[in-house]
């Protein structure tokens, strides 16, 4: 049985000389994200799991989480009755290298916003029916989800 969705995540932003940390996600929802997460393991509050899901997926550990944004968002994920998320997004620190997580993903690494904005014009493709579902999986632009805070946050202009 599907594990039941708590309907709160946490998204973290991490920066490194201007540039973004995106993972390309192994599991659904596929596409490039910021680290981010669900909220309910151990009954952890927000912040608690932006730390856990960031050490988690990336190897690294925040040292000053600052809130940057929240709000409800539809945003769909593989848990039973996730198709909406009370996200909290976090600007954060972080003092080491990345060592993804690779059952998670498929790859981490900094983007600029040129490259960001690349990657949201490839999800626009892929909400348009333009690109397939099989080639989105292969090659995919930003989860759905991080195109809408990233336009939100003005790093990328669509």
């Amino acid at each position: 049985m599907a594990k039941q969705c708590d309907h709160k995540c946490v998204g973290m932003l991490v920066w490194k000389n201007g540039k973004l940390l995106l993972i390309e996600r192994k599991k659904f929802p596929f596409g490039f994200a910021p680290p981010a997460g669900h909220c309910d393991e151990d009954g952890d509050d927000f912040e608690k799991a932006a730390k856990r899901e960031l050490l988690e997926e990336v190897g690294l550990e925040a040292q000053n989480l600052e809130l940057a944004l929240e709000a409800r968002k539809e945003s769909p994920c593989r848990r039973e009755n996730g198709t909406w998320h009370y996200w909290k997004i976090y600007q954060i620190e972080a003092d080491s290298d990345i060592k993804r997580n690779e059952d998670e993903t498929k790859q981490a690494g900094w983007y600029s916003k040129d490259e960001a904005l690349q990657l949201a014009k490839r999800t626009e493709k892929y909400m348009a029916g333009e690109i397939s579902e099989e080639e989105w999986q292969k090659s995919p632009g930003l989860e759905a989800v991080w195109r809408d805070w990233l336009i939100q946050l003005k790093f990328v202009n669509s």
